[in-house]
């Protein structure tokens, strides 16, 4: 089968072996695929794979002989699903190949932010060398012990953060929502009571049409002050004005993100600013272990596998 990666440099920094993948059929890799050139990559294509480059009904009107989309992702919100379902091509994804790359990112935002090790680092040079004293003392640090972490999402991920907040001696709480469970552990507590009692909160839910901005001016207020907001799921999930509002008054203890409502943002990105404290953001790395890139691979390469056996392996259309 003719199958075209349309963005393998998403998943790949020349470290992990497409060979398993090539071997279900003719592979065509594309490092990237501007909307300009998606419709011409695609002519003759039997299965298609996307990270992020759109597939809209336009281009699957472009690949008549197109049986599987496969996403590279966990997310399908790239692919027009409608439009799939119409013309009998079936979707696939992957999901749980970075649970574990994702919980340690996140540890590694509250720990930055409780230690502010490379904050010292950064200066050490310069500073110490200079310093009246053993030691510095220039910048707050805390323990975790002791701690409650809040989190919003308590799904694999939430749960894969929750051990690892129990290993550092932290109290975990989650956020009830409508519908959530009771079962478990973990207590889950009413917004108010949720947002007051936290000393870290971790986003981990999924973006929906009802939860766009849900980490607002309100909800920022009415975290007790000194709280570190984490997010390492999606970054519309925060009014990210407000987020920069709350840093600079110093009403939010700190803030951890691994994701923007932009990607990749533009360079008057309010989070950009000059002046906001106490603030660390990566490019949407959390994911992108090797070990987690591999396990993506797989996935798809597994999907590609059981459709051309007749299977309906994590088929969505």
């Amino acid at each position: 089968m003719n199958i075209v990666f349309l963005d393998a440099s998403t998943i790949d920094r020349n470290d992990i072996d497409f060979s398993e993948l090539g071997s279900e059929g003719k592979l065509t890799l594309h490092p990237i695929t501007s909307p300009d050139e998606t419709i011409e990559r695609v002519n003759g294509a039997e299965i298609i794979i996307s990270n992020k480059v759109p597939v809209t009904a336009e281009v699957l009107a472009a690949a008549p002989q197109l049986k599987l989309v496969v996403s590279a992702a966990t997310g399908v919100n790239q692919i027009d699903l409608e439009a799939c379902r119409s013309r009998n091509i079936a979707v696939a994804n992957v999901a749980g190949y970075s649970t574990e790359s994702v919980a340690q990112h996140t540890f590694s935002l509250i720990l930055e932010l409780a230690t502010r090790t490379t904050t010292y680092a950064s200066r050490i040079r310069h500073d110490w060398p200079i310093s009246p004293i053993f030691t510095r003392l220039d910048h707050p640090l805390f323990e975790l012990n002791g701690k409650t972490l809040g989190i919003i999402g308590l799904g694999t991920i939430g749960k894969a953060v929750a051990r690892i907040a129990a290993a550092f001696g932290m109290n975990v709480v989650a956020m009830a929502r409508d519908g959530s469970s009771s079962e478990g552990t973990i207590p889950r507590l009413e917004e108010t009571q949720f947002l007051s009692q936290s000393d870290v909160i971790s986003l981990h839910c999924p973006l929906t049409e009802g939860n766009q901005n849900f980490i607002n001016r309100e909800r920022l207020s009415a975290m007790r002050p000194g709280t570190l907001l984490i997010n390492t799921s999606r970054g519309p999930l925060i009014d990210e004005t407000a987020l920069a509002e709350a840093l600079v008054s110093g009403h939010l203890g700190g803030a951890g993100l691994d994701v923007l409502s932009v990607e990749p943002p533009p360079t008057d990105h309010p989070l950009f600013a000059e002046g906001i404290p106490n603030l660390l953001i990566t490019p949407h790395t959390a994911w992108s272990t090797r070990e987690a890139r591999i396990r993506l691979l797989d996935g798809v390469t597994e999907n590609i596998r059981s459709f051309k056996s007749g299977g309906k392996l994590n088929r969505l259309v």
